[in-house]
């Protein structure tokens, strides 16, 4: 796989113009982003960098974060607070996402979307109240484990480091064999639409992006 160095901010724009000149395909009048990669990886950054660059250019967007769809703590942690299988397929609340999130885009659907609805630290629901995006609005998502899960996504981007790397930078070490489980089930540089290598977050590089 080769890549060419870019900075963040082109990167953005670039999606952007790509993002804006797509068409949902059968996911209703809703456009749909994922920005893919560990916590290591400036995926939330990434968004909302892609986020500011589609408004510019006149874009409705919501941008959401996987973190604020976790467990509760008692089905998070029920095989342990450092179980890398319960994080890698029990942590985040996938039904929550297709539910609150995905769902009211989809064809027909009401365009309310419910930005967050747990927060882990308190280790309550946040009541956050729901968002209505319009029609032609695009949807950002950003979070780990993102592109195993058949989320309907238009535009997908997985923010990638090396083993190496994310080694180096994981605050949580123990998350690691859920990255490798990852990298071996779903080959997230394999099927994701544009990878960036983030081994060095000030130094990003592509793979471009086709059509």
């Amino acid at each position: 796989m080769r890549y060419e160095a870019i900075t963040w901010e082109r990167l953005a724009r670039i999606l952007a113009v790509h993002v804006d000149r797509a068409t949902p395909g059968d996911s209703g009048d809703w456009l749909k982003v994922g920005v893919d990669g560990p916590p290591a990886a400036p995926t939330g950054e990434t968004a909302e960098r892609i986020a500011e660059a589609l408004r510019l250019r006149g874009r409705s967007v919501l941008v959401v974060g996987t973190g604020g769809f976790l467990r509760p703590a008692s089905l998070r942690f029920e095989y342990g607070k450092q179980d890398p299988d319960a994080y890698y397929s029990g942590w985040f609340d996938t039904g929550a996402l297709w539910r609150e999130v995905f769902g009211p885009l989809q064809a027909g659907g009401s365009g309310r979307v419910l930005p967050d609805l747990w927060d882990p630290v308190i280790d309550r629901a946040t009541r956050s109240p729901y968002v209505e995006l319009p029609p032609g609005g695009v949807l950002v998502v950003h979070g780990p484990f993102l592109l195993g899960h058949w989320f309907p996504f238009d535009v997908t981007v997985h923010l990638r480091l090396s083993p190496a790397a994310l080694a180096r930078r994981t605050e949580e070490p123990w998350t690691l064999p859920a990255f490798a489980r990852y990298e071996e089930e779903v080959g997230p540089s394999d099927v994701a639409d544009v990878v960036v290598r983030t081994d060095d977050p000030r130094h990003p590089a592509w793979t471009g992006l086709d059509g």
